[in-house]
């Protein structure tokens, strides 16, 4: 091990913490740090990847600086599992592997350091939330943007046969592990997005951001049966009207919101649509 590291610092605002972590520990395995404004990845490695892959994800809306230092090393693996705390969304509780298990709950063990998708963004939380409202046993469910894969692993803890699919390679490999970490057993997993199946489900997941729901809207749809329930989040409240004029056409059930996310949850009738 070198007796130096670098710690690259990445400055936003509060709101798009984790949010931006969430997207760095999807592409990178280094441990993360959390800061009110900010997120320290520390290294040995060269950091220009995850800086370039953070720039071609991010607009004007969502400021960052970054800032990069060298620094002695330390035992900061040991302080970050220390900064991390479980949650309770819904049924499930969310804990890393050096938690224990919380009785009377649906455990899902979920190493933050190792995957994106931990359960603490407000987006996440909110699906959780919403998985465990409207998933049951037997049913087949997609989740498009798995990261982790904590959406399609709380369906599948829920009884749900689940697929789920990413862009992102690594996203993909995070979510078998996790699969395997957590015991459970998945469908199908792909590199790709909704449209590289022709598959329909009784649910279908996508937590990802306004303007790609509204790309790929038709897609979701299409993936969807009749008298199935569509979850979308990753939705920035000044942007909700770009989701819901893209979804008009199914009936809007339910909606929530935290922390300036939104989470809409839209159910397609029998007939294939609703405009109720």
């Amino acid at each position: 091990m070198s007796s130096y590291y670098t710690q690259l610092t990445i400055k936003t605002k509060p709101q798009f913490v984790e949010l931006l972590g969430d997207f760095v520990v999807s592409i990178t395995d280094e441990a993360i740090e959390y800061t009110q404004d900010s997120i320290i990845i520390r290294t040995e490695n060269d950091t220009q990847n995850i800086k370039e892959a953070i720039e071609s994800i991010v607009d004007s809306s969502i400021p960052i600086e970054f800032v990069e230092e060298q620094k002695e090393n330390q035992d900061w693996i040991a302080k970050y599992k220390e900064s991390i705390n479980p949650i309770d969304a819904g049924e499930f509780y969310i804990h890393p592997q050096w938690y224990p298990p919380k009785d009377g709950k649906i455990n899902i063990v979920i190493n933050p350091a190792l995957a994106f998708g931990s359960g603490h963004h407000a987006t996440t939380y909110s699906c959780l939330g919403a998985v465990s409202r409207y998933v049951k046993d037997g049913i087949s469910m997609l989740d498009v943007g798995c990261g982790s894969g904590i959406l399609a692993l709380a369906g599948a803890k829920k009884g749900a046969e689940v697929d789920m699919c990413d862009t992102d390679p690594l996203a993909i490999d995070s979510a078998k592990e996790n699969f395997e970490l957590n015991n459970q057993k998945y469908n199908q997993a792909w590199i790709g997005s909704v449209n590289s199946t022709d598959k329909e489900y009784d649910i279908v997941v996508a937590n990802i951001i306004a303007d790609v729901l509204k790309a790929i809207s038709k897609s979701l749809k299409d993936r969807l049966k009749d008298d199935g329930v569509l979850i979308l989040s990753g939705i920035l409240d000044k942007k909700e009207s770009i989701v819901t004029d893209s979804f008009r056409d199914l009936k809007l059930v339910d909606r929530i919101s935290k922390d300036e996310w939104i989470t809409l949850v839209y159910k397609k009738d029998s007939n294939g649509t609703t405009t109720g």
